[in-house]
């Protein structure tokens, strides 16, 4: 079997120590680094084909390795992988070159599928009920987050509250969002 190169790029050490030995079960070199530079610099000696992004590394947003990942590894295919799900945060993934988004806590085997999909699955389930208004607010939160290039406090002016209480609403995650 040719053996594949996998990067994992996540801040949390025991999260990037576990993945990294699950793939290397599932036939994977796999190199783990904990940021957005160190993983630059690894991609530019020894170009991944699979890359495992943590969405949040830190203070940094995993969107921002997306673009001179791929210019590095034009071939690259990257899973972002998140405990911060949001609909902004998914779209903008895709729409920066990464193959597919996965909540957390996900496998490695679903990780695995995730990199080797060709393309979106129009079976998946429509939901049969609205939204909940909690759900809506969250990702109106996450959208102006994102406009705000991850500025709190100009978010928080954005949307009319104070600092601490967008903090606030930002760890209370509504339950069933991934």
């Amino acid at each position: 079997m040719n053996e594949r190169h996998c990067l994992v790029v996540d801040d949390d050490a025991d999260f990037r120590a576990v993945l990294s030995r699950a793939l290397t079960r599932r036939g994977y070199r796999v190199s783990a680094v904990a940021d957005i530079a160190a993983g630059l610099a690894l991609a530019a000696d020894d170009a991944p084909q699979d890359v495992v992004l943590d969405l949040r590394l830190g203070e940094d947003s995993g969107l921002e390795f997306i673009v001179p990942l791929l210019a590095l590894c034009p071939a690259a295919r990257i899973v972002v992988l998140t405990g911060f799900a949001s609909i902004a945060t998914a779209v903008q993934a895709i729409k920066l070159g990464a193959v597919h988004y996965l909540t957390k806590p996900a496998d490695a085997d679903e990780i695995v599928a995730a990199f080797a999909r060709q393309a979106g699955d129009a079976s998946v389930e429509v939901a049969s009920r609205p939204t909940p208004l909690e759900h809506l607010e969250w990702e109106h939160i996450q959208n102006t987050l994102l406009a705000c290039d991850g500025n709190i406090s100009e978010a928080a002016k954005r949307l009319g509250l104070h600092r601490r209480t967008l903090q606030r609403k930002l760890q209370k995650r509504p339950s069933g969002m991934g």
